[in-house]
This record gives structure tokens, C-alpha cells and sequence, in this order.
């Protein structure tokens, strides 16, 4: 069974460049200003996310209908530097 076939998980889908310069241009922001999900991520393997691509979620509410969120696609190293930074 995939990931995406369950219940629970969100629809995930990787940007193609068209779209992902247009969700940057719209929220005016750098794609490492987007929250991040890393490359080794379950869902990211299955959809074949890459470092530097753009994850869009979509997530299904009762109330507020469709939810869309993005990641940016790290890798598994950054994010561990930067953790360790932040404890210093």
C-alpha cells in the first residue's frame, strides 16, 4: 500500500519549475523560507521529491474545505546543522 493511499495522509505533489517560480512570485518569498521537509521523508521518496523542489500539500478540512501548504525539499544533513545550531 502507498503512503498516499491512506486515510490519513494529504495529498503530495512535486511542483513542476512553471508552477513553483508562481507560488514564489505570489508569496514574494525565497523557497528556503518555506517550511521544509527532507528529501529521505517517506511521502518525499514516493513522489520522487529532489533537493530544491517544492512540495505542494493538500489537505482536506471539514471546515475550511481545502487546506494548501508547501515544503521545500532539503536535504537530511541541513536540517540536523541547523538543529544542532539552535541548541547551542
Amino acid at each position: 500500500m502507498k503512503l498516499q493511499e491512506h486515510i490519513l495522509v494529504p495529498k503530495h505533489e512535486v511542483l513542476s519549475e512553471e508552477e513553483k517560480k508562481e507560488v514564489l512570485r505570489i508569496l514574494n518569498i525565497k523557497p528556503e523560507q518555506l517550511p521544509k521537509i527532507r528529501v529521505d521523508d517517506p511521502i518525499a521518496k514516493e513522489i520522487g521529491a529532489k533537493v530544491g523542489d517544492i512540495v505542494r500539500i493538500v489537505r482536506e478540512s471539514p471546515t475550511a474545505g481545502k487546506v494548501v501548504a508547501y515544503r521545500y525539499v532539503v536535504p537530511p544533513i541541513l536540517v540536523k546543522v541547523k538543529e544542532e545550531k539552535e541548541e547551542d
